[in-house]
C-alpha cells in the first residue's frame, strides 16, 4: 500500500488519521509542524501528503510553495483545514495541491479523497505551463516477435530435447499470487515481521527501529497479523 505523511499540529487529528489509514494497510508517518514535515519529506518521498493549512510555525500553503519552488512537489498533496477560505483553497490548488479536505473529516470522505489522490498523476509546477512532448517509443520487450494466434508452432530440429514446461510464476516464495491483494499483503507482512523479530532477538525496540514503525503501531500490526508478542518478548524489548 502507500506511504502517507500526515502533517497537523493537533495530536488528536494526527492520531485519528493515522489509525484510519493504518487500518487500511498504509504506512503512516506523522509530523506536527513544517520542520518535521521537511525532514520526513527529505528522508523519503511519501506517496501522498495530508497537509494542514493552519500551523503555528509555518502554514501549509507556505510549505507547499516551498516544496514547489525546490522541485520537491512530486507527490500528491491534500490540504486540510477547518477555517480555510475559498481563496486559500484555490491558491493551494494553483500551487499544486490535488484536493482539499474540510474538517471535521469524515471516514468516507477521507478514504475516497486519499484513494483519488493516490490514483492521480502529479505534474511538477515547472512542467504545467509547458506543452508536453510525446513520449519516445519504449525499447522492445521481446527479442523476437510473439507467435500469432493460430500460427503453427516452429518445428524443432531433429533430436532436440522437448521444450521445458513454462515456469510457474504464480508464487513469490511461499506467497501465492492467486489470492486477493489484502491476503497476499498480510502473508508477506507476517513473513517480514517474523524475520525481523528473529534477527533482532525479539527486541521490540530494535524491530521498531528496523521497520520504521512506532512501537504502538508495531504492536497493533503484530496483533493484527496473529503474531503472539506476549510470549516472544525478551527483556531487551
Amino acid at each position: 500500500m502507500a506511504r502517507i505523511l500526515v502533517v497537523d499540529d493537533e495530536i488528536g487529528i494526527r492520531e485519528l488519521l493515522s489509525e484510519i489509514l493504518y487500518d487500511e494497510g498504509h504506512t503512516v508517518e506523522l509530523a506536527e509542524n513544517a520542520a518535521q514535515a521537511r525532514e520526513s519529506r527529505l528522508r523519503q518521498r511519501p506517496d501522498l501528503v495530508l497537509l494542514d493549512i493552519w500551523m503555528p510555525d509555518i502554514d501549509g500553503v507556505t510549505l507547499l510553495k516551498e516544496w514547489s519552488s525546490q522541485g520537491l512537489l512530486n507527490m500528491p498533496v491534500i490540504m486540510m483545514s477547518g477555517h480555510a477560505t475559498v481563496d486559500t483553497a484555490v491558491e493551494a490548488t494553483r500551487i499544486g495541491a490535488v484536493d482539499f479536505l474540510e474538517k471535521p473529516i469524515t471516514l468516507q470522505k477521507l478514504l475516497k479523497t486519499v484513494a483519488a489522490g493516490l490514483a492521480r498523476p502529479v505534474i511538477p509546477a515547472s512542467m504545467r505551463s509547458r506543452t508536453e512532448r510525446p513520449a519516445a517509443p519504449a525499447d522492445p520487450v521481446f527479442t523476437q516477435p510473439p507467435a500469432l494466434a493460430g500460427a503453427p508452432a516452429a518445428a524443432q530440429p531433429a533430436g532436440a530435447a522437448p521444450a521445458a514446461p513454462a515456469h510457474d510464476d504464480s508464487h513469490l516464495g511461499r506467497i501465492s499470487l492467486n489470492q486477493p491483494l489484502r491476503e497476499a499483503r498480510d502473508e508477506f507482512e507476517r513473513i517480514y515481521f517474523e524475520y525481523h523479530l528473529l534477527h533482532e532477538n525479539h527486541s521490540m525496540t530494535r524491530v521498531s527501529e528496523r521497520t520504521g514503525l512506532e512501537r504502538t503501531h508495531l504492536y497493533r500490526k503484530l496483533k493484527q497479523l496473529g503474531i503472539d508478542t506476549s510470549r516472544k518478548k525478551s527483556s531487551g524489548g
